[in-house]
């Protein structure tokens, strides 16, 4: 997302069937009252909040990055993974969520188990029973070349297909992976013409996103998530594209997020942009679009110094231009296609640019929402001096505006 706000991708697969052995009719997604709300107050704790989190309905672990060989050949990806909680996966149903606030909300519970296996919902139950829905999405984005591919995975986490682990960084659906070794998040995926077995090194530690611990989507009590973000991680490994497995390093990003409620019936899409500058400053930012175009008043992003340090920047902090416009052979969506980004209370002004301007993901086999997600190059000054970077962008609600809501 994401802010990777993409849990409303995920949530617009509610009405995807999921086929397998089962006695009883799937369970339909709670209310997501049945689940904890994301509320001012929580205290992050790490390595833990790199966990999962199944008292909370909708979570995700999402990476891109930037990669090249030692020829200098350029390359894109992105590696998501998001879980969706049922009804009886919520621990102590709705009351015990909505009754857990300040101090105790603070300290969610944690489970000894991944999420599914028997503990966390109403007991025992069948190995096929639907408690947490799974789906990932990979991309590669390949620049010199000018293409861009992408393949996606749905499970239930039957039999233990796909889980999420409540004690370690552990996410995996089939073969797919993303691990904690240390300090390291191990991504594995593949998909036969594309894949990724990458190493990240955190550079910079955890910057958590929003005041008071929530990153607030629009307006009321709960419309909101908990996130974080690694905004500079170190990566090598290996990049498969075109079936060739090409040996590659460089430089990456991680967002979680986790939450019950987010956006509004009046909210159609969002834009949000995760930046790396060069002299180790990177910038976040998220625009979430009302029906009128215009943003939603808590849209906003942060603001990482070389230190760590961050700062919160108000929607009103920075200013987004749009420079051009791209069609989509496949969809017909009109995605905005460059962007100058304008700081004015911190002498910044830049100019981000897509590298390759076909960079869509149609997902029929598991969101079922189809939307952009590309990797870019940026230029221009802050702070009064020149920089460049790199970063990725997301752009949702463009094809057709999001119907499903947390």
């Amino acid at each position: 997302m994401a802010i990777a706000l993409t849990a409303a991708l995920v949530l617009a697969a509610a009405l995807v069937v999921l086929p397998g052995p089962t006695t009883t009719p799937p369970r339909r997604f709670a209310h997501a009252q049945e689940f904890r709300r994301a509320l001012p107050g929580y205290q992050f704790s790490f390595p833990r909040d790199h966990y999962a989190h199944p008292e909370f309905k909708t979570e995700w672990w999402y990476y891109t990055g930037h990669l090249a060989t030692a020829k200098g050949e350029r390359y894109g990806y992105q590696l998501t993974f998001f879980r969706v909680g049922v009804a009886d996966e919520a621990p102590g149903g709705a009351g015990a969520a909505e009754g857990r606030k300040g101090a105790e909300a603070s300290s969610p519970p944690r489970g000894e188990r991944a999420i599914g296996q028997k503990g966390g919902g109403k007991g025992p139950a069948s190995r096929w029973a639907i408690r947490q829905l799974y789906f990932a999405h990979l991309a590669v984005t390949d620049v010199g070349r000018r293409a861009f591919h992408h393949a996606e995975r749905l499970s239930r986490g039957a039999l233990g297909e796909a889980g999420a682990s409540t004690e370690a960084l552990r996410v995996w659906l089939g073969g797919w992976e993303v691990r904690g070794e240390g300090e390291v998040h191990h991504l594995v995926a593949d998909d036969g013409q594309i894949g990724l077995d990458l190493r990240l090194t955190p550079r910079k530690p955890p910057v958590v996103h929003g005041i008071n611990g929530v990153s607030q989507k629009g307006e009321g009590e709960g419309f909101a998530s908990h996130y974080y973000s690694l905004t500079r991680l170190q990566a090598t490994g290996a990049l498969t594209v075109g079936g060739r497995r090409l040996a590659v390093t460089g430089s990456s990003w991680m967002d979680h997020e986790f939450g019950s409620s987010q956006l509004k019936e009046s909210q159609v899409g969002w834009d949000w942009f995760g930046l790396q500058l060069t002299g180790d400053t990177e910038l976040m930012l998220y625009r979430i679009r009302r029906q009128d175009g215009t943003p939603d008043p808590h849209s906003s992003g942060t603001l990482i110094h070389p230190d760590g340090r961050t700062e919160h920047l108000p929607l009103q902090a920075v200013k987004v231009e749009v420079l051009g416009r791209w069609r989509s052979p496949r969809s017909g969506a009109v995605y905005p296609m460059g962007w100058r980004l304008s700081l004015p209370g911190h002498q910044g002004e830049l100019t981000v640019t897509p590298l390759v301007q076909d960079q869509e993901l149609e997902t029929p086999k598991s969101t079922r929402v189809t939307y952009w997600e590309g990797a870019v190059t940026v230029s221009g000054r802050l702070g009064g001096r020149t920089v460049t970077g790199t970063g990725y962008v997301e752009l949702v609600g463009y094809a057709e505006r999001l119907r499903q809501r947390l």
